[in-house]
């Protein structure tokens, strides 16, 4: 089932890039990011009540608090960071080198969460980052 919603995320990304390559002309990025949050957060809090979890609150513990926060902070980074380089570059080149996140996010799994880097990682991240800077040439 993890596929199904992997594509679905990788779909919607893809209408989110074109969408907001449209929606943003004439519109400062900053702006436009917290457009976008808002709505984000409007629909992510609607799923909560909807599903009935933020029964969940107070179980959450502060460590998971701390680090729920870091990436929301990270989030919107990226999302400012992202909503700018659309504004100011093409659709074509833009998402190949945000998707390097994928090539980071190994990285980063291999140093802090101590996942396994395999062959098969290392070629994937060597083809991802060679398919990016043939995308953007």
């Amino acid at each position: 089932m993890w596929l199904v919603f992997a594509i679905l995320s990788a779909v919607f990304a893809a209408l989110t890039s074109i969408l907001a390559k449209i929606g943003i002309e004439g519109v400062n990025s900053n702006l436009a990011t917290a457009i976008r949050t808002v709505v984000v957060v409007g629909m992510a809090w609607l799923m909560v009540f909807l599903t009935h979890a933020q029964s969940g609150l107070p179980e959450i513990s502060k460590k998971s608090w701390i680090f729920l926060i870091l990436s929301g902070l990270a989030t919107g980074a990226s999302w400012l960071c992202y909503y700018r380089a659309l504004q100011i570059g093409e659709a074509s080149k833009v998402v190949p080198v945000d998707k390097l996140s994928v090539v980071i996010t190994l990285i980063l799994a291999f140093l802090f969460l101590h996942e396994e880097f395999t062959v098969k990682s290392l070629i994937g991240c060597i083809l991802i980052g060679a398919g990016t800077l043939i995308m953007v040439l």
